[in-house]
């Protein structure tokens, strides 16, 4: 039983943070896609209900560059 409470928890937490990452723009077809841009949004996700408290997750990643 307490598993499925838990497991119920935990689905609604990311439902809600899918929301928020929906309500941001996040999963529209014309944002470019990149490492920023996925970590920006599973960030906002796995924030779930702290969204609407006003954190706004944001990540930031650099990525190798080909050499010359």
């Amino acid at each position: 039983m307490k598993l499925i409470i838990g497991l119920a928890v935990v689905v609604a937490w990311l439902v809600v943070g899918s929301v928020a990452a929906a309500q941001r723009g996040y999963f529209d077809e014309d944002r470019a896609v990149g490492c920023n841009f996925a970590a920006t949004a599973g960030l906002t996700v796995l924030a779930g209900p702290v969204n609407y408290l006003g954190v706004d997750p944001r990540i930031s990643c650099k990525g190798p560059h080909p050499s010359a």
